[in-house]
């Protein structure tokens, strides 16, 4: 059916709102937990490229210098914060930090995590409850913290971190699983009742990348190969192939996306 020439002056106006300054984060707060090493440390280059200070919270003082030394390159600024989101009302304290460091918040990535390595038969109740403490409750509470404040300002963009784990199960790593799990779970949640508020909640669910947490199933050359005959792409993912995903979902140009679990992974789980 033919468009009348309003409907097409409609849709030009609505096309020329698009903009690339959508993905421009100048201004914008970012707390990322554990953005001190790994993945999270590539949020936090990455946000900062793209215009945003950083609040790092973070277990000990790991990689702080040569991660400040990264953002200020970019021209931003860096404030850390030495805690353990497992304890009681921190997170409600790293957000009150940050707010009293930059004015206000705008962006949460959920990026702090660990994982450990069993046989089902051989796994620890000590290590179960360090690895959901870490993986789901902080996320949580964190999430939560953040959330409050976003809701009375009427936005704000909440960026958890999952995994191939939020769609599937894992040999040798349940308590990782169900924590990757429930961070879908909780995304969806979240995002549910938080779009009300302008508050947008995603997850990055990343594949197999190169990291130090993924060394010894690299190292493992029988359960590399099995994972790359996988990977329609043929290869590991460098950490750099996250960071766009993560600065859209970032910016006002995901403003109408929520509720996503975002697979980066070469195509891993259409196989």
């Amino acid at each position: 059916m033919e468009q009348s020439k309003e409907e097409i002056k409609k849709n030009e106006e609505a096309l020329d709102k698009f903009k690339m300054s959508l993905y421009d984060l100048t201004g914008k707060v970012a707390i990322i937990t554990g953005g001190n090493t790994g993945l999270g440390q590539g949020y936090a280059v990455a946000l900062a490229e793209a215009g945003a200070d950083i609040f790092i919270p973070t277990f000990g003082t790991l990689e702080w210098d040569n991660t400040r030394a990264m953002i200020e390159k970019r021209g931003r600024k860096v404030e850390f914060m030495d805690v353990d989101l497992t304890k009681p009302g921190v997170p409600q304290k790293v957000v009150e930090k940050a707010i009293e460091t930059f004015g206000h918040i705008d962006i949460l990535i959920n990026n702090a995590g660990m994982i450990r390595r069993n046989p089902l038969l051989e796994s620890k109740d000590e290590d179960w409850d360090k690895v959901i403490n870490i993986n789901l409750n902080a996320v949580y509470h964190m999430s939560m913290a953040a959330a409050k404040v976003m809701a009375k300002q009427k936005s704000g963009k909440i960026i958890n971190i999952g995994s191939m784990l939020s769609f599937q199960g894992g040999k040798f790593i349940p308590s990782y699983t169900a924590s990757k799990h429930g961070v879908a779970g909780l995304t969806k949640s979240f995002a549910s009742e938080m779009g009300a508020y302008n508050v947008q909640v995603n997850a990055i669910a990343p594949g197999y990348i190169k990291t130090a947490n993924t060394a010894p199933i690299r190292a493992d050359k029988a359960r590399n190969q099995e994972i790359l005959d996988r990977i329609p792409a043929g290869h590991w993912a460098e950490p750099s192939e996250l960071m766009g995903v993560a600065v859209f979902l970032a910016s006002a140009a995901a403003n109408y996306v929520n509720g996503v679990i975002f697979p980066v992974d070469g195509g891993y789980l259409v196989r």
